[in-house]
């Protein structure tokens, strides 16, 4: 018996992954959305200045934490002066999306290294780590983030911050929207993140380069 061909195609588990985004609430694959960012005084003027750093850590793991609820940006930082909060409008590229909508989902953390450039958590989803139910966020690649406008500051920190804005605006070289997206991979055209290299392999079959992101990969030998 012959095989005519092998290889793969993927089937996602999330809804249509190459659909443009509308604008229901749930967000789509290659978007452009509204957001907002909630942080300090001293950390609004860092980022104006140096743009966005990945966090750390988080309930999603590394990555920018925003959401497009204006009141869950408003909460942050948590357990500080009210008058120290400024909350930053954004317009967020999300590229492709995987929705976390449970506790120890299996790709809580590690969205970012399956392809994925947002993680996003619903509203109302019942994680123990979102008491509020409000819907959040995390952006794996900071140069998919720009500021757009100071949402909410401090009356005494406003003019300042929104003279900030404006100079790192006309200043491109300002990484606050850099707009470097980050290189394609060659072969799965999906964005390569410094964190997540791609796995590329030749394949058993027809020894074509191949990279395991690939969305289907299907080789004519017969064996």
């Amino acid at each position: 018996m012959s095989l005519q061909f092998f290889g793969w195609e993927v089937t996602y588990d999330d809804d249509s992954p190459r659909r443009e985004l509308g604008a229901s609430q749930e967000p789509r694959d290659r978007g452009i959305y509204t957001m907002y960012h909630g942080t300090t005084v001293a950390s609004a003027r860092l980022i104006l200045a140096n743009g966005f750093q990945q966090s750390t850590k988080g309930m999603l793991g590394k990555g920018v934490y925003v959401s497009r609820d204006r009141k869950k940006a408003e909460r942050y930082p948590l357990h500080i002066n009210p008058s120290d909060r400024v909350v930053f409008k954004l317009q967020v590229r999300v590229g492709r999306v995987k929705r976390i909508d449970k506790d120890n989902h299996p790709m809580q953390y590690t969205w970012s290294t399956q392809g994925y450039d947002t993680a996003w958590v619903p509203p109302n989803c019942g994680m123990k780590a979102v008491p509020s139910g409000l819907e959040e966020d995390c952006v794996f690649d900071p140069t998919r983030i720009k500021v757009v406008d100071i949402a909410k500051a401090p009356n005494v920190e406003l003019e300042q911050l929104k003279q900030l804005l404006a100079n790192s605006l006309r200043n491109p070289s300002v990484a606050v929207d850099s707009g470097a997206a980050a290189a394609d991979c060659s072969l799965c055209n999906r964005k390569l993140h410094q964190n997540s290299p791609h796995v590329k392999q030749m394949c058993w079959g027809c020894g074509q380069n191949i990279c395991t992101l690939m969305t289907k990969h299907f080789c004519s030998v017969r064996i």
